[in-house]
């Protein structure tokens, strides 16, 4: 394969496709090649074979992110997998359906109701076989799974640019290989999934997007099976399988169950050859002939469309369900433009925020793990410089629905509509629309929009290629493309190692996070403690000072390490009991953090915050009787706490209008 080079004449080029059709039996010569693959023979002059051309993909998407296979478990990691107890053989499997993400009971106040326990599933097996928290083989999971997806797509790709038409034999024609490859490589060399396939807990989206395709195929054998005769039974088995494989991926990452609404979208335009333009004309000029339109008769259409929406919305009550009817809990750090009181404001920054996402596709060089605690100030005002990115990203979108809508060229209606819907539909779940997120913008739920990203370049580089004669530049560009992106991913990756690399990696990025603002501070703070216990192992103060800090840092799973460490140095300390205490609390360790608050107390229990600090765990915990105990003597020890007095006064209304339901 090449992305340059000697082209071969028009006439022989058609033989050699001829030939190849008769001997390998995959590109028919009675039907002619789509237009879009037309347009990028220059780019690609020779055709791969279906097998070869997956290798490549494989092989490319393989080399992006191998580098990250022996990192460490960084950022959410700790909290998803080290301290997950769903991950360890004391837990029942049971247990995993019925708590998040985290670990935690969907029923619990601090729940975020993220229900993945197919995910979860995957870590317990990785812990088991690798016999504990061995980060390189979680790693090298992520890594097979983005590999076999990017060839996967291959597929997805064929069928999104060539549609589905097939041969009396049931062969499928008009594959669009060259579209096809070239999408599929720009899909598994996007820096932009460096986080999905770095960080561990990425796994979500990658398992998410692999039964997202599954699902969708499976959809597109519908018409294969039935040789295009519609509402037979191997149809109605290809539809339901689909409906499944989305519930799969539901499971394993809430997006996934946005797979129907795009099977949907394939039918109507794919299969049912919706011109929306045509159909829109019609109903607003009330013309009686929609109503003779073969898709509103069609009987297969409306079946399958039926089947689509009891089985999404059965998805939905059964995981509502499951899931209890609490709101996820967040706070305004996480998501400061959906707690802001002005609808206005809450639009302009969510809008911004689609902008930002849109950048990261276009200009995958800007990227960071963590874009919450301030990263991101609100837009205020449409004042703010700022709101010329939504003006430019709703600019850019409503050209492309306008040549989605009013291109005379069908296939260009198809591919234009397709890749908006692959790139809007799965994003709808972050979008803030239906729902609060826990983030401002993740990198992570880009990793499936990106397939229409690239599906819509591809587009764009074949009209390109069609309306210039610097063919040899438009070839060095694509090839640009790929070979930055890919040394991109390979840095990326690097980052992504290590927390310590993770964290200096954001500082150009996101000055005003507040885990950045004092990093360096930080670091150097963490050495200079660190060389004061090996000089003097009994220094309480450096090590609490350790503790606390990368408790306050997010880092739970190094604080644990260092508090478990200090206390068996100093294992009468109260001081060092109480901060590892909070610690597990935060990890809902909470039979250890207990054990260690009441010791502490035990050794000096006239301390207002080891009382106050225990009331929160046993509050968190669910024990509010004891909570409300500790509370009142941690008031009585330090009357002026504002902290303690606010959370005394949330228990006690809890408790009253637990008391009115009883009654």
């Amino acid at each position: 394969m090449g992305l340059g080079g000697s082209r071969t004449p028009d006439k022989e080029r058609a033989i050699s496709n001829q030939h190849n059709a008769g001997s390998k039996g995959w590109w028919p010569a009675v039907f002619k090649m789509p237009e879009l693959d037309a347009d990028l023979d220059h780019i690609i002059p020779s055709v791969l074979p279906p097998f070869w051309a997956k290798l490549v993909v494989g092989f490319v998407s393989l080399l992006c992110f191998a580098r990250s296979y022996d990192g460490d478990f960084v950022f959410d990691d700790s909290e998803a997998i080290v301290n997950n107890k769903d991950l360890q053989s004391d837990t029942p499997l049971g247990d995993l359906w019925h708590h998040d993400f985290w670990g935690s009971r969907l029923s619990s106040n601090t729940s975020h109701k993220s229900y993945r326990p197919l995910t979860v599933l995957t870590f317990r097996v990785n812990y088991y076989l690798s016999g504990g928290f061995h980060p390189v083989g979680f790693h090298v999971v992520n890594i097979l799974l983005h590999g076999g997806i990017s060839v996967l797509m291959l597929d997805v790709f064929s069928v999104l640019f060539g549609g589905l038409q097939y041969t009396s034999k049931g062969r499928r024609v008009h594959l669009a290989p060259r579209a096809s490859l070239l999408a599929a490589l720009l899909f598994a060399v996007h820096p932009v999934h460096t986080e999905c396939v770095a960080g561990v807990v990425g796994r979500a989206d990658l398992l998410c997007a692999l039964f997202f395709l599954l699902s969708f195929l499976g959809y597109c054998q519908a018409f294969k099976e039935t040789g295009n005769k519609e509402g037979t039974h191997s149809s109605t088995f290809w539809v339901l399988l689909s409906i499944f494989l989305g519930a799969v991926a539901m499971l394993c990452k809430e997006q996934g169950v946005t797979v129907l609404g795009l099977n949907a979208v394939f039918d109507i335009l794919v299969i049912g050859k919706l011109d929306i333009l045509v159909a829109v004309r019609k109903v607003l000029h009330k013309d009686k002939s929609l109503e003779n339109t073969g898709m509103l008769k069609n009987g297969g259409l409306l079946f399958r469309m039926a089947l689509l929406t009891i089985g999404g919305t059965s998805m939905l009550y059964i995981r509502w369900k499951i899931m209890g009817t609490g709101p996820p809990a967040f706070t305004e750090v996480d998501n400061p433009a959906s707690f802001a009181d002005s609808m206005l404001v809450r639009a302009i920054n969510y809008n911004y925020y689609y902008s930002l996402n849109a950048w990261l596709l276009l200009c995958p060089w800007w990227l960071c793990f963590d874009w919450s605690m301030g990263c991101i100030p609100l837009i205020k005002s449409v004042g703010d410089w700022r709101v010329i990115a939504l003006a430019a990203l709703w600019l850019c979108l409503i050209g492309l629905l306008f040549q989605a809508l009013c291109s005379e060229d069908s296939c260009k209606r198809r591919i234009l509509t397709l890749g908006l819907g692959f790139l809007v539909i799965p994003f709808l779940p972050a979008s803030n629309l239906f729902f609060r997120v826990g983030f401002v913008v993740a990198e992570r739920v880009l990793y499936l929009p990106s397939a229409g990203y690239c599906m819509l370049l591809t587009f764009g580089f074949g009209a390109l290629s069609r309306h210039t004669k610097k063919k040899k530049l438009v070839a060095a560009i694509i090839l640009g493309i790929l070979l930055i992106n890919a040394m991109r991913c390979v840095i990326r990756s690097g980052e992504w190692r290590s927390e310590d690399r993770l964290f200096r990696s954001a500082l150009s990025v996101c000055p005003l996070n507040a885990k950045y603002a004092d990093l360096n501070r930080h670091v150097d703070a963490l050495n200079a403690w660190r060389n004061a216990t090996v000089l003097k192992p009994e220094h309480s103060l450096a090590w609490n000072n350790m503790i606390i800090l990368l408790d306050n840092t997010g880092n739970l799973a190094q604080a644990e390490a260092v508090g478990r460490e200090a206390l068996q140095l100093i294992p009468n300390d109260h001081s060092l009991m109480f901060s590892l205490a909070n610690v597990l609390g935060k990890s809902q360790k909470y039979k250890e953090s207990e054990a260690l608050f009441l010791k502490a107390i035990k050794a000096n229990p006239n301390v207002a915050s080891y009382h106050g600090n225990l009331a929160v765990l046993y509050h968190r915990w669910g024990h509010l009787d004891s909570a409300k105990k500790h509370y009142e003597i941690s008031l009585q020890l330090d009357p002026v706490a504002v902290g303690t007095k606010e959370n005394y006064s949330l228990l006690r209304r809890k408790l009253e209008q637990m008391q009115k339901k009883d009654v």
